[in-house]
Parts: C-alpha cells; structure tokens; sequence
C-alpha cells in the first residue's frame, strides 16, 4: 500500500533491521572495550614474561635498539622503580583490592576512553598480581618479572606500561570533564540548571 506522492506506508518495504532507537546501545558498545583491552594486553604482558623467563635466564641479555633498548631479566619483588620490596604481600593484598574496585567501577562504564584506560589498568595489576600469586617464592610473595631496560631507567615491563598508560588517559579524561558514563561536565551542569529554573 502506498500513500500519495509513492510513500510506503508497509513496514516491510523499509530496512529489515531499522537503526537502533535505544539510547544505551553506544554505551553498551563501549563497555564491550573494557573486557577486550583487558583480555589482550593481559595475554600480551603474559606471554611476554614467559618468553622472557624462557629466553633470557642466566643472564642472556638481548641488545634490541643499541644503547636505547635492552631486554635483560629481572625479578622485582616489590612495587614500581624496586620499591617497597620488604612489603610484597601488601603490595599483593593492595593489588587485589585495585582489581576489584576497577571490577566495581567498570559496570558504570558508557565512554570508550574510560572502557580502554579501565581495560589496560585491569590488564595492568591483574598481570603483575599474577606473578606476585603464582611466582617464587610462593603465593602473595612471588616476584615480578620485569625485562625491558632504558639507559637511566629502572627494569619494566608491559603491565608496568598498561598500567602507566591508563593513568594518563583517567587524567585525561578527568581533565576533559568525561564521567565514566559518558556525560561532561558542562551537559550535567546544563541539567541541573534546566531542574533549578
């Protein structure tokens, strides 16, 4: 059936599948970025300390970009840059904790720049808390595998950079006003002026 002027009037002459009219959809899509950055830059950083221990135990150091880069292994017991190394099952009992409060705050999630920086911070400690779990000397102590070395800089390695990458974008988002649903400062701003008057 057809109205004047050739119209449709017959929803099935339009598309089979019309554009969601659901508001959340974009939010739910992004939320789909946390669990896919944290499942690959953890089986990154994981499979790259298990070549590492494999490849260059006993002091086998590898010269990747001469006087800039150097993989030579190392086994850090404690936090960032070898500190706290007397507090490994605090360090551990701390990095439980950070997993489960980005687990918390995940579930708010709606933007895709949080979606990655909570994703690459996940990937981040859950890798290093799985060495400090699994690794020697035992369960809560284990020591952390680190191999990537700079000239004047201490030992790292990819949890180290996940974690230090999402801590840039939260600053970034924070400074740009983004809520972890997506909202900016000046729309919930607007919003509320919209309530007062």
């Amino acid at each position: 059936m057809q109205a004047t002027g050739g119209a449709s009037l017959n929803a099935s002459d339009h598309d089979e599948f019309p554009p969601s009219t659901d508001p959340a959809a974009p939010g739910r899509r992004a939320w789909w970025l946390f669990p896919l950055t944290a499942l690959v830059a953890y089986a990154i950083d994981l499979a790259t300390k298990t070549w590492a221990v494999e490849a260059l135990s006993g002091g086998r150091d590898r010269q990747v970009v001469d006087g800039v880069l150097t993989f030579h292994l190392t086994f850090n017991p404690g936090a960032a840059f070898s500190t706290g190394t007397e507090y490994t099952v605090a360090l551990s009992c701390l990095a439980i904790l950070a997993v489960c409060l980005v687990l918390f705050f995940s579930v708010r999630v709606r933007d895709a720049g949080w979606a990655v920086a909570l994703g690459l911070l996940l990937a981040g400690v859950g890798g290093n808390l799985t060495d400090r779990l699994f690794r020697e000397p035992g369960p809560m102590r284990g020591h952390v595998v680190d191999f990537l070395q700079l000239p004047n800089w201490p030992v790292f390695n990819v949890a180290d950079i996940c974690i230090n990458v999402a801590a840039g974008l939260i600053i970034l988002q924070t400074f740009r006003g983004i809520a972890l649903d997506g909202t900016r400062d000046r729309d919930r701003d607007a919003s509320g002026d919209e309530v007062a008057s």
